[in-house]
């Protein structure tokens, strides 16, 4: 079921209503149906992959907390290993094995092992991260096991992230699911507003967007270097949109009945470093590489050349958990590069600075509008579909020529570029005038609900509902 349905409308209605209804020790109750029945809308069957992670995860917890010695580390890995498991089988067998496959061919053998004609559970990946951070939690002694497997099973089911994050951690959701929830007014208004903000990230923005990018990037041998560069940067707000979209939706979503889950973005094109960068975009997941991969590898206690190989090991890995495809473990090195070549020159950067005497503010635009040139350059490789497509829309650069836009290209570009203009405006107010400014969650009345109902009329007026699924679904 997608948020940007008129089915999760009527869904979101009837398991909000309901919950407020029921008793505080029911609640759990309604809350795992409805997110079984929400993820069954996809594929039903995959259910009981969820189902077997679970209940390995879930009587892994426990007998972690109990065991001690290396039988303890041993119930860890365990658990790991079928977590793993499972995103291997359905997210990279079949990559894996075509990549053997080449490797048998140049010399000289076929590939004796079958292909698996098997779908991509959807948000496997996020639900499965979740999931072994509650293992490693506990056997860190950071989190007791949960003994209610309800309780336990709606962490890692709660619908509102089920499919797209955050990844949350067990500290932060596990014990808001014992306590009651009270309606609040005032916190529902703000729960819906934030969903309000996000269905205009999606509908309005990313799926208005993606319109040109898809007609670029399907043929990327058609198209001049102007289109190839309007396309690009439409992808680098597009995927923003379409994912911290998402992320607000289900953050509103959980907030309207109690749940406070993390923040996933933070304005991340206003990011003046590539390290800034990754502190604002997709939050969960970066932690989560920081606490579990990138400080047990040694983080930046060891070596200077070990650091710069945890960085890179950090950013290959997230490279691979974003797709089975090459064009993601280009990305993903193209991030590390940027990120090793930001530590490294970092002081030469500020002497140089300080050297010139450039305005701070001049500075600062600089940085920021750098930042943007490189992560959309390597958004390229994140789009195309393959790493020949991605080379030939960065040759197709140096062609020079006006973008081709006839009819209904020139109404749908113009409608982009406002869209564009209006998320900006209000990003940048947000960024340098308050954290909290939005015009939907004014503290004037007037300004708030003449906002929310003028955003509502945009949507309905400008917005895509044609647009399909979220971009990080398949992940």
């Amino acid at each position: 079921m997608l948020f940007n349905s008129i089915d999760f409308v009527f869904f979101f209605i009837i398991v909000t209503t309901g919950y407020f209804l029921l008793p505080q020790k029911y609640r759990w109750i309604l809350l795992l149906a409805a997110s079984c029945y929400f993820y069954m809308a996809f594929v039903p069957v995959y259910i009981l992959i969820l189902g077997f992670t679970i209940v390995i995860d879930y009587f892994a917890g426990i007998y972690i907390e109990k065991t001690e010695g290396k039988n303890r580390k041993l119930l860890l890995i365990c658990s790991l290993i079928a977590n793993i498991g499972v995103l291997v089988v359905f997210k990279y067998y079949n990559f894996l094995n075509e990549s053997f496959g080449y490797v048998l061919n140049d010399m000289g053998y076929k590939n004796p092992i079958p292909y698996l004609s098997i779908l991509l559970p959807i948000g496997l990946s996020f639900h499965t991260f979740q999931a072994m951070s509650y293992t490693i939690e506990v056997y860190r002694g950071n989190q007791k096991a949960e003994k209610h497997f309800g309780i336990y099973s709606l962490y890692v089911m709660f619908y509102p992230q089920l499919v797209a994050g955050p990844i949350e951690r067990p500290q932060n959701i596990l014990h808001q699911m014992h306590e009651e929830h009270k309606f609040d007014y005032a916190r529902v208004v703000s729960g819906l507003q934030l969903m309000l903000w996000g269905f205009f990230k999606k509908l309005v923005v990313a799926d208005r967007l993606s319109i040109y990018v898809n007609s670029v990037y399907s043929h990327p041998d058609l198209h001049n270097g102007s289109s190839v560069a309007i396309a690009s940067f439409f992808f680098a707000v597009q995927i923003y949109c379409d994912f911290s979209g998402y992320s607000d939706m289900a953050i509103g979503c959980a907030r309207v009945m109690g749940f406070d889950l993390m923040i996933n973005f933070r304005r991340p094109y206003f990011a003046k470093s590539i390290s800034e960068f990754w502190g604002r975009w997709h939050i969960s997941l970066s932690t989560w590489f920081r606490d579990y991969l990138y400080i047990p590898l040694g983080g930046n206690r060891v070596a200077r050349y070990r650091v710069y190989l945890n960085l890179m090991v950090v950013f290959i890995v997230s490279g691979i958990w974003h797709g089975a495809n090459y064009t993601f473990i280009v990305w993903g090195i193209l991030h590390g590069f940027y990120t090793l070549s930001g530590t490294i020159f970092k002081p030469y950067g500020q002497q140089l600075a300080e050297s010139s005497g450039i305005n701070q503010k001049v500075l600062n635009v600089f940085n920021i509008l750098f930042n943007l040139l490189i992560v959309t350059f390597a958004w390229i490789f994140f789009r195309a579909a393959t790493i020949g497509d991605a080379f030939s829309l960065i040759r197709n650069l140096k062609s020079i020529g006006a973008a081709p836009f006839t009819g209904d290209g020139i109404s749908n570009m113009a409608h982009c570029i406002l869209a564009i203009l209006l998320l900006f405006i209000i990003e940048y107010k947000m960024e340098y005038l308050s954290e909290k400014f939005n015009l939907i969650t004014d503290n004037r009345i007037w300004v708030r609900w003449g906002s929310t109902i003028a955003f509502l009329f945009i949507i309905l007026l400008f917005g895509v509902f044609s647009g399909g699924q979220f971009i990080y679904f398949q992940f």
